[in-house]
Parts: structure tokens; C-alpha cells; sequence
């Protein structure tokens, strides 16, 4: 599982992270939600070791990482998607999707065909440059390049974001996969309500830099989380 306890988090006098707690468990959908610059994205960041905490504490299967760099994390099994996917724009389909291999054993430093069986594009693909791709496609690329390091905790920030329909159809199918083989946590930021919604397990919304609201699916007042993404 892992654990955010109370961390805060600045950039110079600016204070992005203010007290903010989640777990994210094996075999949930945990999103995060809130509208834009409210911290959510230095939230991940800082999970995965790309923005350095200030204090409070960052656990993951019991293990505190919060000092950690980013590829230590990654080797403990935290993938990560990042908002804009990032992908490599001159290299491959397949170049892109080994570099996420880097961080393997080299006994395990191939691609796994469940991911072509969750986003079959790529398959049809694997000789085109990255840059080439749909903005969707991309986005299918990003995760599945974290999802060649196996991970036990997938991050993804905003993956829905300038996607089209069906393409955020195929993802929430995707992750919604996932979360049934119950191997590993996935923690989610996002602004699509509805989506977020209906695939998540639990929730948290942040306004401000800090934690407004948070709970399990079923307890959601809808009402209100909307109110608090709209502010």
C-alpha cells in the first residue's frame, strides 16, 4: 500500500502541498481530484520522486521512500505516466516502450504481450515514431511503457486530457483491468468527473494545496466534489 502522511511541499516561498494524507491500496482505483493549480500534479511528483517533500512522509509497502530518488522508486515497482505522456517523439513504438525497460532485471527486459491485448494500436504500430501518433495514441504508449516495468503502483496524471472519446473508453477499460487482476494500486489525477466516477474505489479532492474532501466511492456526495472542482 501506499501511504501519504501529512507532506508538505514548496517551490521557493511558494507552498504547493499543505498537510496532505492518501493511501492508495493493491486492487483499488484511488483518484485525485480538484481543479487546475491545485497542487494535484506536485502531489505525484513528489510520489514518484521527481519533487523533493519538505516534510511529512511517503511509505510504500511498508518501506518510507520519501528521500528516494525517482529511479529507486521505480525500481521498487511505482510507474509512472506523466500529464503531456512525454513519450520519446523520434524513437519507435518499440524503442519507446523499451526504454521503459531500464530499470528491469535483464531476464525480464521484454515486452509483455498483455499489453498489446490492452491497447492493440501499439501492436499495429511498433515500426512508427512516436511523434507520429495521435494524441491518444500516445497516451496508450505512455501507459503502456510504465506498464513494461510491472509495476505494483501506476501513477497517471490526467490521462484522459486532450483524448478522444473512445480513447478514453479504451483506457478506463484498461484500468479497470487492472484493478480486477488485484496486483497492483493505481492512483489516478484527474478533472473528468464522471470518468473518474465510475472507475475509482476511492477519492480525494484537493483545493488549495490541501485535502477538502476524501472517502470511498459509495460514500460520495457528488454534489459537493463537483462544487469543489468548480470554485
Amino acid at each position: 500500500m501506499l501511504s501519504v502522511d501529512k507532506i508538505d511541499l514548496f517551490y521557493g516561498a511558494a507552498q504547493a502541498l499543505r498537510g496532505v494524507s492518501l493511501k492508495a491500496e493493491i486492487g483499488k482505483v484511488t483518484c485525485v481530484l480538484g481543479r487546475n493549480g491545485v497542487g494535484k500534479s506536485s502531489l505525484l511528483r513528489a510520489i514518484v520522486g521527481l519533487q523533493s517533500i519538505n516534510s511529512g512522509a511517503i511509505s510504500w509497502r511498508g518501506e518510507e521512500i520519501g528521500a528516494l530518488p525517482a529511479h529507486q522508486r521505480a525500481r521498487r515497482g511505482i510507474g509512472y505516466v506523466p500529464q503531456g505522456r512525454e513519450i520519446f517523439p523520434l524513437l519507435t513504438v518499440r524503442e519507446n516502450l523499451l526504454t521503459g525497460l531500464v530499470t528491469q532485471p535483464r531476464a525480464r527486459r521484454f515486452i509483455d504481450d498483455e499489453i498489446f491485448s490492452l491497447f492493440p494500436v501499439l501492436s499495429d504500430m511498433l515500426g512508427r515514431r512516436g511523434g507520429d501518433l495521435s494524441g491518444g495514441q500516445q497516451q496508450q504508449l505512455a501507459i503502456g511503457r510504465a506498464l513494461v516495468t510491472r509495476p505494483k503502483l501506476l501513477v497517471l496524471d490526467e490521462p484522459t486530457e486532450g483524448i478522444q472519446p473512445s480513447i478514453i473508453k479504451d483506457i478506463g477499460r484498461a484500468i479497470a483491468y487492472l484493478r480486477q487482476k488485484g496486483e497492483m494500486a493505481i492512483l489516478i489525477v484527474e478533472q473528468y468527473f464522471e470518468w473518474a466516477r465510475d472507475l475509482c474505489d476511492d477519492y480525494v479532492v484537493m483545493d488549495r494545496g490541501a485535502v477538502v474532501l476524501a472517502g470511498d466511492r459509495g460514500s460520495m456526495v457528488e454534489s459537493e466534489v463537483r462544487r469543489r472542482m468548480s470554485v
